[in-house]
């Protein structure tokens, strides 16, 4: 195959880093394998869900012929433009937040915070680069499959083209995730935006930046940027930020953001975007009062659009809307050979959800059709968290959720101004929640808010998926002084609601003769 036959990728800028990433992940002198036969399972789409799929098929020593299509870079948006660039920009505006609050501390910084935007992002792409090759196409190859690298498109019940290959296969996967919605604002396109695809491409700190959308992503780059010097204003629909998560849960990351001078439009309709000599004039209407502000660049945060296009879907009989591939509980599509796992399917966008799906469409297309049983997308417990200063994590329902639901809730919050180890650290800020279904320990949901809220859902996460209560959880033995003892805390507080009157007379007794 010619290197004509599939579209040569370019990652700016084009410094080391970036050329071992597409060395990595498609790397342009590559020929394309000569196709099997047929294969057991072919998979489109190399990110999260596809490699899930394609590695789990391939490892599991039984002979099977499995095929990865890719017509990008291999590892899709979290290792790419996703997951790993943000976080990486996040520990490095974490560290400037540190040393905004260094005095706290004792600590005193003898200058202002000098940040090295250039470096910032050239240890991005480094980072991102080390990381790539747990994607690359080589190891794939060498797991035991094959690699294409093309646009892929369906041309019979059971065939599959890519860059002039023929694929035939028994079961497919797809799995070609989610882009950036492009927002239909008058004079935006003109004016030139910014997404999570090219964000991360900047050399250069706008010195004004505003951000459309108050959720996840919007919040994460925008205090980050925040910290790295730009001026920042986030334009969001809602009322308040992250307006999916509990109320005052969001709130606290909104004051924070308040206090960092991060400019809040809150219940804002943008009208129009004009290019000027001045930059990017944005007007708005903002709860009923209409203004604009002037800025460098613009970062759309909000939406994610599915990738169905050019699969040429209608030829295989599978359904598909504005939302994604349409799937059943099994995650099989309309056409019940082919699967699809990830975001193309899902309303949870989460890398982790592409890797839990990915999972179910092993078993159920692979091992169901020997008698074993199917795996359920419902059955899934979900974490997530959003990576802000502090971060928001929760898993299972919401309380409003819960109650929907028909659920007597007990809810559950200690403090952690109450927690030692958040008190030592300055790091007070934040609380755990836990719902439970009312009369019993049984937890029907959590939120924790904390700088370590992502590394601390798992343990309640744990909790759901083994039908572990508040009680047990109270008898387990954490190391002290740590955070996660908020969620020993809230357990505790539980089991004292189960002690009765009776109980307490007999201790308060049996005291006065110790």
């Amino acid at each position: 195959m010619s290197n004509s036959a599939f579209e040569r990728v370019i990652v700016p800028p084009m410094d080391e880093y970036n050329q071992k990433l597409i060395e990595n992940l498609h790397p342009n002198d590559r020929n394309n394998p000569e196709p099997a036969d047929c294969y057991d399972l072919v998979v489109i789409g190399a990110g999260a869900a596809g490699l899930v799929t394609s590695a789990g098929a391939a490892g599991l020593g039984v002979g099977l012929k499995v095929a990865l299509i890719e017509k990008h870079l291999m590892g899709g948006d979290c290792t790419n433009v996703g997951c790993i660039p943000s976080k990486s920009l996040i520990r490095s505006a974490r560290v400037v937040g540190e040393m905004w609050n260094a005095k706290e501390y004792g600590i005193h910084i003898p200058q202002q915070v000098e940040v090295d935007f250039p470096a910032v992002m050239e240890r991005m792409r480094k980072l991102r680069s080390q990381i790539s090759y747990v994607d690359s196409v080589d190891r794939f190859t060498n797991i035991g499959m094959d690699v294409f690298l093309g646009t892929a498109s369906f041309t019979g019940s059971d065939t599959i083209e890519v860059a002039g290959k023929i694929l035939k296969f028994k079961k497919a996967v797809i799995a070609t995730g989610a882009r950036a919605t492009h927002p239909d604002i008058p004079g935006i396109k003109e004016a030139k935006y910014l997404t999570n695809e090219t964000v991360f491409s900047l050399t250069q700190l706008p010195r004004r930046l505003a951000i459309i959308g108050g959720g996840p992503i919007g919040c994460e780059l925008a205090q980050a940027f925040n910290r790295f010097g730009s001026e920042v204003t986030i334009l969001h629909r809602g009322s308040h930020i992250l307006n999916k998560e509990d109320s005052d849960a969001a709130e606290i990351v909104q004051k924070v953001f308040q206090r960092e001078k991060i400019n809040l439009v809150l219940s804002s309709q943008i009208e129009r975007v004009e290019g000027t000599s001045e930059g990017k004039k944005i007007y708005y209407t903002s709860n009923g009062k209409q203004d604009f502000i002037i800025v460098d660049e613009i970062l759309v945060g909000a939406g994610r659009t599915p990738n169905v296009e050019g699969l040429n879907l209608e030829t295989v009989g599978v359904e598909y809307d504005s939302k994604g591939v349409k799937v059943n509980d099994f995650l099989q599509t309309t056409n019940p050979k082919i699967f699809a796992a990830g975001d193309i399917c899902l309303s949870q966008k989460f890398t982790h959800m592409a890797d839990a799906t990915a999972r179910i469409v092993i078993q159920n297309a692979l091992f169901t059709p020997f008698g074993l049983g199917r795996k359920k997308l419902s059955d899934l417990v979900v974490p997530w968290v959003t990576f802000t200063d502090p971060e928001i994590a929760h898993v299972g329902m919401y309380e409003s959720e819960a109650r929907e639901k028909g659920f007597e809730v007990n809810t559950i919050k200690i403090d952690y101004e109450d927690v030692d180890r958040a008190i030592t650290d300055g790091e007070t800020l934040g609380f755990v929640k836990v719902h439970l279904k009312q009369g019993t320990d049984k937890i029907l949901g959590a939120t924790i808010v904390s700088p370590h809220a992502g590394e601390t859902i798992s343990e309640v996460t744990t909790a759901i998926v083994n039908g572990i209560g508040m009680n047990k959880l109270s008898s387990v033995i954490h190391p002290y002084p740590t955070q996660a003892e908020g969620i020993k805390k809230a357990a505790d507080a539980y089991k004292r609601t189960k002690l009765t009157d009776g109980t307490r007379k007999l201790l308060g007794f049996l005291n006065k003769f110790s």
